[in-house]
């Protein structure tokens, strides 16, 4: 039975990081080789006592978290946030085992009436739900936190889960600095991607004259295995134009990234160091946005044997779709649709079994 009475949240940090690094932050202990005080001889000895169990422990499966990578443009005044990459974890019972998955930015779905942004509700693409949800009436800034509640209300409708536990939101600069913290990752890149906003040194590529695209030399990545720094690794993750399949292809590279970064970050050395978890953490300095509820710590420890090699990466089939000759929008096809059936219901291991191809290898 999934567990309700964990509060929502998007873990204060670093909650998405934490599923593999196993930092299992417990209670601290005496240092070793002092002796204890002797008992007053004049009463009888205390009885033993159990220390406490640690913070997490009373986490249990299934948890159903969200990493979300917001493009929120702080450098232009009024830019509302959208959700641009949407990733889903399941973890199943035991929480050994996860599945990770996307959903298109572009998907159509129908949104709730939310009245803390004056939003009567609709059918719009899945990505603007967090600029929706962050308006606030008479102001002109946004409420990140607000719009991340409209979302997960959004996905829960779709998918039919009725609670996300815990979720990261993650800036572009947020998710670079992470991943320089971390010393750089290493990714295998499956097919040539052409930056459409960086050149080969890492510097902005500018507007064409008039706008409308970008021009001068692009940074390009070949097919192999790379060693990525921070900006490397965002620019490929985030790139879906000339790609084969645009936004799906993008989404599977979104996946291959949070699966690096979760390698790299288990060979830290963070098992049992907050100090070092700490480091990682502030790493993510404003990108991460804290809504309140359980804190990182107490995630890495309740998923402290959660490997990269129980995460499972999942691509769900779509397709676009269209009104008059005009793109609407993106809509997944029975297949996507079956598998969030089945994690809602907890079934996901037997229904990728009959159903392989929807595993990226």
């Amino acid at each position: 039975m999934r567990t309700s009475k964990l509060r929502r949240s998007i873990g204060g940090a670093l909650v998405m990081v934490l599923l593999a690094t196993g930092a299992a932050c417990s209670h601290s202990k005496k240092p070793a080789g002092h002796p204890a005080a002797a008992a007053p001889t004049t009463s009888a000895p205390a009885a033993p006592t159990s220390p406490p169990p640690s913070p997490g422990a009373d986490i249990k499966g299934p948890l159903d978290l969200l990493l979300l990578g917001v493009d929120t443009r702080v450098t232009i005044p009024d830019w509302e946030p959208h959700s641009d990459a949407i990733m889903l974890l399941h973890v199943e019972p035991g929480l050994k085992t996860a599945y990770l998955y996307s959903l298109p930015r572009d998907l159509l779905v129908k949104m709730p009436a939310f009245g803390k942004a004056g939003f009567g509700g609709g059918t719009y693409k899945l990505t603007e739900a967090m600029s929706r949800g962050s308006r606030v009436p008479g102001s002109k800034t946004a409420n990140v936190p607000q719009g991340y509640e409209l979302l997960t209300r959004t996905l829960s409708n779709y998918t039919g889960i009725k609670t996300f536990q815990a979720g990261a939101i993650l800036n572009f600069g947020g998710l670079s600095g992470l991943v320089d913290k971390l010393g750089g990752i290493d990714m295998t890149v499956d097919e040539t991607v052409k930056s459409h906003h960086r050149k080969p040194d890492g510097s902005l590529r500018p507007l064409k004259p008039g706008g409308g695209d970008y021009t001068g030399p692009q940074a390009v990545y070949k097919p192999g295995r790379h060693h990525f720094i921070g900006w490397q690794a965002i620019d490929y993750a985030r790139q879906r134009y000339g790609l084969p399949n645009g936004d799906y292809d993008r989404q599977r590279h979104q996946r291959q990234l949070v699966e690096a970064i979760l390698a790299k970050a288990r060979t830290q050395g963070l098992n049992g160091d907050a100090g070092k978890l700490q480091g990682i953490i502030s790493a993510l300095g404003k990108s991460l946005v804290d809504v309140g509820g359980r804190s990182p710590l107490e995630y890495a420890y309740a998923l402290r044997d959660l490997t990269p090699a129980g995460i499972t990466l999942v691509g769900l089939p779509g397709t676009g779709v269209g009104s008059g000759g005009a793109y609407r929008g993106e809509a997944l096809q029975s297949e996507g649709k079956a598998f969030l059936k089945a994690v809602a219901q907890d079934k996901v291991a037997a229904f990728l079994a009959a159903h392989k191809k929807l595993v990226n290898h």
